[in-house]
Parts: structure tokens; sequence; C-alpha cells
């Protein structure tokens, strides 16, 4: 299994291919995570990728695994990622 892209790796790419210099590749990859902080509260998406999401998940039991004690988990809110349709397919393959 190969090693994930790291950022520098993802803006030499990006600048590569848009024919841009990296430091603008970088600021663009910034400027979508702003975006995406900003905006995760509303549904962000990133087309053809995914999107982020806030779910909202119920208190309920959980056990402790190194006691096996039963202890109350609060209701809390939580960022999911859904990966779009688009990206299932190519990655793995049309059904």
């Amino acid at each position: 299994m190969s090693k994930a892209l790291s950022k520098s790796q993802l803006a030499a790419a990006v600048a590569e291919k848009a024919a841009i210099s990296k430091k603008q590749a970088v600021e663009i990859l910034d400027h979508i995570a702003e975006l995406a902080y900003k905006h995760a509260k509303d549904t962000f998406t990133l087309p053809g990728i995914g999107k982020l999401v806030l779910r909202n998940r119920a208190a309920r039991l959980g056990r402790n695994p190194k006691t096996g004690e039963t202890i109350q988990i609060p209701a809390k809110r939580v960022v999911k990622f859904r990966v779009a349709k688009a990206a299932k397919d190519a990655i793995l393959g049309a059904k």
C-alpha cells in the first residue's frame, strides 16, 4: 500500500497540472480548507469527491474496555464525510 500524499506533494501536483506556481497551489488548498471549516455546519460539498456534514449523535450506553464498567456517553455533534458516488465508482470501479 502506498503512502498518502502530503500537502506539499498535493500542491506540487496541482501546480503542475494547472500550470501555476506551487505557492499559488498551496494558497488555493488553504482557501478550500478554510471554506470547508467555515461552511461545514451548512454542509460543504467538494463536487466529485464528497461532502462534510454535521450530525447530532444521541446519548448512549457504552462500556469501558479495560474494566467492563458500563458508562453513559453524552450526546454530541460530530462532523462526518460522505464520499460522492463518482469518487466511489472511480476508486472501486462501477458495478
